[in-house]
């Protein structure tokens, strides 16, 4: 285990998670799209409700909420102090956002993980989600068909003695040669969303060059994920189940590359496409209500993100 890493005896104590409710087939495959008077909030809040109640908690037991999410719900406030004026109105717990886009419920994991092991926080309610469908560009067949809107929730709490679930080990690497691979270029403090106009128009959908981010992954990702099961001291073969962020269709080609055969890894890219970052949360979540993930299994959470950010976390689910 490399220097400075230390295990922490967490667990995710419950977990829930919502679609959008509008449907769009695109060649045989579903996407989640948000119907009419239907918002990312209703979607955040149906997903934390869930991952109470299978808790056995509720907003009294939490003491921080952090939304893990790759896009903003309005320019200010936070994202999480809107959840809080939902579900916490009238406390005074602590609300903030923890943004790695695709792999934001990774990080956020890794993050609070440690406040919790130290006892800062006792219970963090961790919300994923993006309402992708806002910004895609229908001249990008691409992106175009491949993204739903979701939502998916955590509570993350501190391990009773004797329990296994821990985190073994995170690590977070970004290669800023792809910041722009993946990027909304308007709405922001650079182009301002008073800026836009016909000629500009394109800068504020989501623009993704797919080959040069495959590119990129090809030369990273394989040495990346190497060095990481080394200082981890584990084998893939211990490993149970592998649940990657649901990038693309290319999902069944990289993982392969990366020593993951298929079975070994989930992947529901054909069900419901990318969720930015719902994705990785979303599908830990189906998978533990399915029970294809039990509690003790050792589980790897993998992803790449807009930056090009990449996350690697083993855990003790």
């Amino acid at each position: 285990m490399t220097k400075g890493q230390i295990s922490r005896h967490v667990k995710l104590a419950g977990m829930g998670r919502a679609l959008a409710g509008g449907e769009t087939v695109f060649a045989g495959e579903t996407r989640y799209r948000l119907k009419a008077g239907e918002t990312l909030l209703d979607l955040a809040e149906e997903a934390a409700r869930k991952a109470l109640a299978e808790a056995g908690m509720d907003m009294g037991d939490v003491d921080c909420i952090v939304c893990a999410m790759g896009t903003p719900l309005q320019a200010i406030p936070c994202n999480a102090a809107l959840i809080h004026e939902r579900m916490a109105r009238g406390t005074d717990i602590p609300a903030m956002d923890i943004n790695t886009t695709c792999t934001s419920f990774i990080s956020a994991l890794d993050v609070m993980s440690y406040m919790i092991e130290s006892g800062r926080y006792r219970a963090v309610l961790i919300l994923s989600g993006d309402t992708a469908s806002a910004a895609l560009n229908p001249g990008q067949k691409e992106s175009y068909e491949l993204f739903s809107d979701g939502a998916a929730a955590g509570v993350l709490v501190k391990a009773e003695p004797g329990e296994a679930s821990e985190i073994l080990y995170a690590r977070q690497c970004t290669w800023s040669e792809g910041a722009h691979d993946t990027e909304i270029r308007g709405g922001g403090g650079l182009l301002p969303a008073f800026s836009l106009a016909d000629e500009n128009r394109e800068d504020y959908y989501f623009d993704m060059k797919g080959i040069r981010i495959l590119r990129l992954c090809a030369r990273k990702l394989p040495k990346f994920v190497e060095d990481c099961l080394r200082e981890a001291g584990v084998a893939r073969e211990e490993i149970q189940i592998v649940v990657p962020h649901q990038a693309s269709k290319a999902l069944d080609t990289i993982m392969p590359r990366l020593g993951f055969r298929e079975g070994t890894y989930i992947n529901r890219v054909a069900a419901y496409g990318n969720m930015v970052s719902a994705s990785v949360p979303f599908a830990l979540c189906e998978s533990v209500q399915e029970g294809r993930i039990r509690r003790g299994d050792l589980v790897l959470l993998m992803g790449t993100a807009a930056g090009l950010t990449v996350n690697f976390m083993l855990m003790r689910y």
